[in-house]
Protein backbone atom coordinates (compact mmCIF):
# COMPACT_ATOMS: atom_id res chain seq x y z
CA UNK A 1 0.00 0.00 0.00
CA UNK A 2 1.40 3.82 -0.79
CA UNK A 3 2.86 5.49 2.25
CA UNK A 4 0.54 8.42 1.21
CA UNK A 5 -2.82 6.00 1.88
CA UNK A 6 -1.60 4.43 4.65
CA UNK A 7 -1.09 8.20 6.00
CA UNK A 8 -4.67 9.34 4.84
CA UNK A 9 -6.21 6.03 6.37
CA UNK A 10 -4.30 6.78 9.84
CA UNK A 11 -5.41 10.15 9.60
CA UNK A 12 -9.09 9.37 9.41
CA UNK A 13 -9.07 6.88 12.47
CA UNK A 14 -7.67 9.26 14.77
CA UNK A 15 -10.39 12.09 13.17
CA UNK A 16 -13.43 9.66 13.62
CA UNK A 17 -15.07 9.56 17.21
CA UNK A 18 -14.96 5.81 18.64
CA UNK A 19 -18.77 5.18 18.42
CA UNK A 20 -19.92 2.96 21.01
CA UNK A 21 -21.62 -0.63 20.01
CA UNK A 22 -24.00 -1.79 22.64
CA UNK A 23 -23.47 -5.17 23.68
CA UNK A 24 -26.94 -6.54 23.22
CA UNK A 25 -30.10 -5.69 21.18
CA UNK A 26 -32.58 -3.07 22.36
CA UNK A 27 -36.07 -2.83 22.06
CA UNK A 28 -37.16 0.24 20.23
CA UNK A 29 -40.46 1.56 21.12
CA UNK A 30 -42.01 3.24 17.52
CA UNK A 31 -44.36 5.96 17.94
CA UNK A 32 -47.51 3.59 16.18
CA UNK A 33 -50.62 6.04 15.18
CA UNK A 34 -53.97 4.98 14.23
CA UNK A 35 -53.47 2.72 11.30
CA UNK A 36 -55.49 2.14 7.53
CA UNK A 37 -54.70 -1.24 6.12
CA UNK A 38 -55.82 -3.16 3.13
CA UNK A 39 -54.71 -7.04 3.25
CA UNK A 40 -54.98 -8.27 0.05
CA UNK A 41 -55.57 -12.22 0.32
CA UNK A 42 -54.81 -14.39 -2.38
CA UNK A 43 -53.63 -17.98 -2.30
CA UNK A 44 -53.50 -20.98 -4.22
CA UNK A 45 -55.02 -23.30 -1.13
CA UNK A 46 -57.95 -22.61 1.27
CA UNK A 47 -55.92 -23.52 3.91
CA UNK A 48 -53.20 -20.60 3.60
CA UNK A 49 -55.81 -18.23 5.17
CA UNK A 50 -55.34 -19.83 8.38
CA UNK A 51 -51.29 -18.42 8.21
CA UNK A 52 -52.70 -15.11 6.55
CA UNK A 53 -55.00 -14.45 9.35
CA UNK A 54 -51.94 -14.39 11.68
CA UNK A 55 -50.71 -11.38 9.61
CA UNK A 56 -54.08 -9.72 10.78
CA UNK A 57 -53.12 -10.50 14.78
CA UNK A 58 -49.47 -9.62 14.68
CA UNK A 59 -51.17 -5.94 13.16
CA UNK A 60 -53.61 -6.10 15.92
CA UNK A 61 -52.41 -7.63 18.89
CA UNK A 62 -49.07 -5.18 19.33
CA UNK A 63 -51.22 -2.09 18.90
CA UNK A 64 -54.22 -3.10 21.51
CA UNK A 65 -51.83 -4.07 24.07
CA UNK A 66 -49.69 -1.63 26.03
CA UNK A 67 -48.13 0.51 25.73
CA UNK A 68 -50.32 1.62 23.15
CA UNK A 69 -53.29 0.56 23.77
CA UNK A 70 -55.11 1.77 21.19
CA UNK A 71 -59.06 0.63 20.62
CA UNK A 72 -60.37 -1.19 17.83
CA UNK A 73 -61.75 1.64 16.12
CA UNK A 74 -59.00 3.20 15.56
CA UNK A 75 -57.44 0.45 13.35
CA UNK A 76 -59.27 0.87 10.15
CA UNK A 77 -58.79 -2.89 8.50
CA UNK A 78 -59.75 -4.33 5.39
CA UNK A 79 -59.59 -7.57 3.96
CA UNK A 80 -59.74 -8.53 -0.04
CA UNK A 81 -59.98 -11.72 -0.57
CA UNK A 82 -60.47 -13.45 -4.15
CA UNK A 83 -58.22 -16.36 -4.29
CA UNK A 84 -58.93 -20.02 -3.34
CA UNK A 85 -59.51 -18.75 -0.03
CA UNK A 86 -63.21 -17.61 -0.81
CA UNK A 87 -64.40 -21.28 -0.38
CA UNK A 88 -63.57 -20.59 3.68
CA UNK A 89 -65.92 -17.79 3.64
CA UNK A 90 -69.10 -19.64 1.78
CA UNK A 91 -71.67 -20.60 4.84
CA UNK A 92 -71.97 -24.06 3.07
CA UNK A 93 -68.01 -24.88 4.04
CA UNK A 94 -68.60 -24.16 7.95
CA UNK A 95 -67.54 -27.63 9.66
CA UNK A 96 -64.57 -28.10 7.15
CA UNK A 97 -63.07 -24.10 7.86
CA UNK A 98 -64.60 -24.05 10.94
CA UNK A 99 -61.20 -22.09 12.85
CA UNK A 100 -60.65 -19.93 9.83
CA UNK A 101 -64.49 -18.63 9.83
CA UNK A 102 -64.52 -18.13 13.99
CA UNK A 103 -60.96 -16.27 13.25
CA UNK A 104 -62.54 -14.08 10.97
CA UNK A 105 -66.03 -13.74 12.91
CA UNK A 106 -63.43 -12.56 15.85
CA UNK A 107 -61.83 -10.06 13.73
CA UNK A 108 -65.18 -8.72 12.06
CA UNK A 109 -66.35 -8.12 15.88
CA UNK A 110 -63.22 -6.07 16.08
CA UNK A 111 -64.11 -4.09 13.04
CA UNK A 112 -62.27 -5.16 10.35
CA UNK A 113 -63.95 -5.32 6.84
CA UNK A 114 -63.68 -8.64 4.52
CA UNK A 115 -64.24 -7.77 1.10
CA UNK A 116 -64.85 -10.83 -1.48
CA UNK A 117 -64.66 -10.36 -4.98
CA UNK A 118 -67.63 -11.16 -6.83
CA UNK A 119 -65.79 -12.35 -10.07
CA UNK A 120 -63.89 -14.93 -8.23
CA UNK A 121 -67.46 -15.83 -6.42
CA UNK A 122 -68.52 -15.90 -9.84
CA UNK A 123 -66.12 -18.23 -10.93
CA UNK A 124 -66.88 -20.84 -8.07
CA UNK A 125 -70.35 -20.70 -9.31
CA UNK A 126 -71.29 -18.79 -5.43
CA UNK A 127 -73.97 -15.92 -4.99
CA UNK A 128 -73.93 -13.04 -2.66
CA UNK A 129 -76.11 -14.82 -0.60
CA UNK A 130 -73.64 -17.72 -0.31
CA UNK A 131 -71.04 -16.42 2.24
CA UNK A 132 -71.53 -15.06 5.68
CA UNK A 133 -73.27 -11.66 7.15
CA UNK A 134 -69.62 -10.23 7.77
CA UNK A 135 -68.58 -10.35 4.54
CA UNK A 136 -69.37 -8.03 2.01
CA UNK A 137 -69.27 -9.20 -1.41
CA UNK A 138 -67.83 -6.28 -4.10
CA UNK A 139 -67.45 -6.07 -7.88
CA UNK A 140 -63.48 -6.67 -8.11
CA UNK A 141 -60.68 -7.25 -5.76
CA UNK A 142 -58.53 -5.56 -8.42
CA UNK A 143 -60.49 -2.54 -8.14
CA UNK A 144 -61.52 -2.89 -4.39
CA UNK A 145 -57.58 -2.60 -3.55
CA UNK A 146 -57.26 0.12 -5.60
CA UNK A 147 -59.78 2.35 -4.49
CA UNK A 148 -58.40 1.61 -0.62
CA UNK A 149 -54.60 2.22 -1.49
CA UNK A 150 -56.19 5.82 -3.21
CA UNK A 151 -57.64 6.69 0.17
CA UNK A 152 -54.38 6.42 1.95
CA UNK A 153 -54.50 2.57 2.91
CA UNK A 154 -50.97 0.39 3.36
CA UNK A 155 -51.29 -2.74 1.31
CA UNK A 156 -50.07 -5.61 2.85
CA UNK A 157 -49.84 -8.48 0.92
CA UNK A 158 -49.09 -12.08 3.32
CA UNK A 159 -46.66 -14.29 2.02
CA UNK A 160 -47.36 -17.72 3.10
CA UNK A 161 -44.34 -20.29 2.75
CA UNK A 162 -44.35 -23.55 3.80
CA UNK A 163 -42.25 -24.38 6.55
CA UNK A 164 -39.53 -26.45 5.34
CA UNK A 165 -37.44 -26.91 8.97
CA UNK A 166 -38.72 -27.13 12.66
CA UNK A 167 -37.72 -23.76 14.76
CA UNK A 168 -35.83 -26.12 17.03
CA UNK A 169 -33.49 -27.44 14.33
CA UNK A 170 -32.63 -23.67 12.87
CA UNK A 171 -32.47 -21.33 15.97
Amino acid sequence: MPRRTVTLLLCLMIALPAQAVPAVSQAVMTPYTEQKVVFDFYFDEPEKINTALYWVRSLINPLMEEPYGMAPEFLDIKIVVHGTEIVTLARKNYARYRDAVERMRYYASLGVKFKLCALAAHDYNYDTGDFYDFVDVVPSAMTELAHWQLHGYALITPQVLEKKHALEDIR
